[in-house]
C-alpha cells in the first residue's frame, strides 16, 4: 500500500528538535491569559494521493510522520509513524472545536483543488488535526511544557509586556517556570486565596487559578 503525501509550508511558532513540534504563546490582558496553538503546520495534499487510508485526509486514529517542509500519512503500525490523529475538524482553529486537552501539537491542513482528492468532487476542504505523540515526550500533557492548549497542571512564566508563556514544570525549559496552574473554576472569585494569576483555559471551567512557585 502506498503512503498518502501532503506537502506545504510549515509555519511552527515554536520547534522542539523538529520531531515534536511544540510550544505556546499566552497573552496577558488585566490578568488573564491566553494560549494560541503550540505548534502548526499547513498541510496540502498532493494531486497524486494513493488510496486506502480511509476517506478524510489524516482522519481520526490515523498517523502521520514527520518532516520540516512535509508530513506523510502512513500506517500507525509501520515503523515510520510518530504521531496519531486524535481528533479532525474542517475549518480553522479560531471557529472550530478547541483540540483535546492532552494534544501535542496541531496541523494546519490547507485548502486545495485537487485532481485526485478524498471525496472525488476536486477539492481538499481547509481542517485541522489535533495529533499526540506515538512516544515520548508529550508537550501536551499536564506540566509538559507544550501543547495547543493551556491546563491544569501546567507551569508559565513572565515574558514581559503583560505576557507569559508555557515552560516545563520541571525546569527542563529554557525558562524557569514561575506560576502553576492548580485549578479550573468557572469564574475568578472561586479561585483559591493563594491565586497570584488568572489563566483563560476555555471550555465549561474557563478560569485557570495560577499560584506562584
Amino acid at each position: 500500500m502506498r503512503d498518502r503525501f501532503s506537502t506545504g509550508v510549515v509555519s511552527v511558532l515554536a520547534v522542539l528538535l523538529a520531531a515534536l513540534l511544540t510550544g505556546c504563546t499566552q497573552s496577558a490582558a488585566g490578568g488573564e491569559n491566553d494560549k494560541g496553538p503550540a505548534a502548526t503546520a499547513a498541510v496540502s495534499p498532493s494531486a497524486a494521493r494513493a488510496s486506502g487510508f480511509g476517506a478524510v485526509f489524516l482522519g481520526v486514529d490515523e498517523c502521520s510522520s514527520f518532516g520540516k517542509t512535509s508530513f506523510t500519512e502512513v500506517p500507525c503500525s509501520g515503523e515510520r509513524a510518530a504521531a496519531r490523529v486524535v481528533a479532525r475538524h474542517d475549518g480553522t482553529t479560531a471557529d472550530g472545536p478547541p483540540c483535546p486537552a492532552t494534544t501535542d501539537f496541531v496541523l494546519h491542513i490547507s485548502e486545495q483543488s485537487q485532481i485526485s482528492d478524498e471525496d472525488g468532487d476536486g477539492a481538499v476542504p481547509q481542517g485541522y488535526a489535533c495529533m499526540r505523540n506515538l512516544q515520548p515526550p508529550h508537550p501536551g500533557d499536564p506540566g509538559g511544557g507544550g501543547g495547543p492548549r493551556t491546563i491544569v497542571g501546567d507551569c508559565v512564566y513572565g515574558s514581559g509586556s503583560g505576557q507569559v508563556r508555557e515552560t516545563a514544570c520541571d525546569g527542563g525549559g529554557a525558562r524557569k517556570p514561575q506560576y502553576k496552574v492548580v485549578n479550573a473554576v468557572g469564574a475568578r472569585s472561586r479561585c483559591p486565596l493563594s491565586t497570584a494569576l488568572y489563566v483563560q483555559l476555555g471550555g465549561p471551567q474557563p478560569v485557570g487559578c495560577a499560584r506562584p512557585l
